[in-house]
């Protein structure tokens, strides 16, 4: 009878994995804690990072103008995410577009729960990451666009560019079905902002005075605070894009500064050697061409990976912010296209040499 019981006992016992998989999602104190901590990360990133890295490179008299910009289009985005964006982004739809279910966050229960954080958390990460995005863009129209002007922009653009981009990569939709992979951002936030600033920058025109004048930085003190802001919450940007505290979001922490340090010095003696000395505009600089390139790949490749991704990307962003930039004459007053366009573009197709087998990193193809 006992011997029965027993076999019973472990009959039961067996069927635990099949009861688990059936059990409904459990938030997770510990990955929601992570999560909070990352999305205000990425938050500082916007308000004070990119306001004060951008308000540093541009002349002393446009700097109140470009931090209200910055501060007034994030607030504008935070809206515009809660009361449609997310649903749009992120709500089942069609290959470029959510529902409208999620409209206001409506039909979102309190203890929705999203993998293993809820959902509100979820979207505020999200919601933080559309922030930055336009944030970015600001610095390509600097100096020479009416603040009205960048309200109406901000509300198109986001609606017909960044949302669309964001349910097609990580909405289930078009690129997410091809395989697209794209781990925190390299074309939803980079290239998306990248390219719509050098499309804004040739609209609206140069400055006056642009090719006659030296348009250099005002504070450069300021652009280094707005680096060491934009460095420390990117590790939110990244590591918080696995979703949880595991070891993905440790792959893509140890990647960002193996990246960054990478690329610093990639950037650095390239300077060197293009310039005859190196600068510190050049170690800032060089230190986001690396956080851009290694976004795309930080959670799926190895750190050697990470290593190249760096290198490369330090000497690219330096390219695209001299040769190319004369070549494409265009007027960009923070450099978008030539870093966040340039880096996304490369740090984007070395994602998928280095995600692959072949490259020495396994799990993934």
């Amino acid at each position: 009878m006992k011997i029965a019981t027993i076999k019973t006992g472990l009959a039961s016992l067996a069927m635990l994995p099949g009861l688990v998989m059936a059990a409904p999602a459990v938030a997770d104190k510990a990955d929601n804690a992570f999560m909070m901590i990352c999305t205000a990360l990425v938050l500082f990133m916007t308000i004070p990072g990119i306001a004060l890295f951008y308000g540093g490179l541009i002349r002393g008299k446009n700097v109140l103008s470009m931090l209200t910009q910055v501060t007034v289009t994030f607030a504008l985005v935070c809206i515009l995410w809660v009361v449609y964006g997310y649903s749009l982004a992120f709500g089942e739809g069609n290959n470029f577009f959510g529902n409208i279910n999620w409209l206001m966050l409506k039909n979102i229960e309190l203890t929705a729960v999203m993998g293993s954080i809820y959902q509100y958390i979820h979207v505020a990460f999200q919601g933080s990451f559309a922030c930055i995005t336009v944030g970015l863009i600001v610095g390509a129209l600097a100096e020479r666009i009416r603040f009205s002007a960048v309200l109406i922009f901000v509300v198109v653009w986001l609606t017909l560019s960044y949302i669309p981009i964001a349910h097609m990569v990580w909405g289930g939709g078009l690129l997410a079905s091809h395989g697209a992979l794209d781990f925190a951002g390299g074309t939803v936030v980079h290239i998306n902002a990248a390219i719509a600033g050098l499309v804004g920058a040739y609209l609206i025109g140069k400055r006056v005075g642009f090719g006659k004048e030296a348009f250099k930085p005002h504070n450069l003190p300021m652009v280094f605070t707005g680096t060491a802001i934009l460095y420390i919450g990117w590790f939110g940007f990244n590591a918080g894009s696995a979703g949880t505290a595991n070891e993905i979001a440790a792959l893509a922490f140890v990647n960002t500064v193996v990246a960054t340090a990478a690329a610093i010095l990639g950037w650095i003696f390239g300077e060197w050697a293009l310039r005859g000395k190196p600068s510190l505009l050049g170690a800032c600089s060089g230190a986001i061409a690396g956080l851009v390139g290694v976004t795309p790949a930080c959670g799926y490749i190895g750190v050697g990976g990470a290593l190249i991704i760096g290198v490369v990307a330090g000497l690219a962003g330096l390219w695209g912010v001299t040769m190319l930039k004369r070549l494409l004459r265009v007027d960009d007053p923070c450099d978008v296209f030539g870093v966040h366009g340039v880096c996304g573009i490369v740090g984007c197709i070395m994602t998928g040499i280095f995600a692959a087998s072949f490259a020495g990193w396994r799990g993934l193809r």
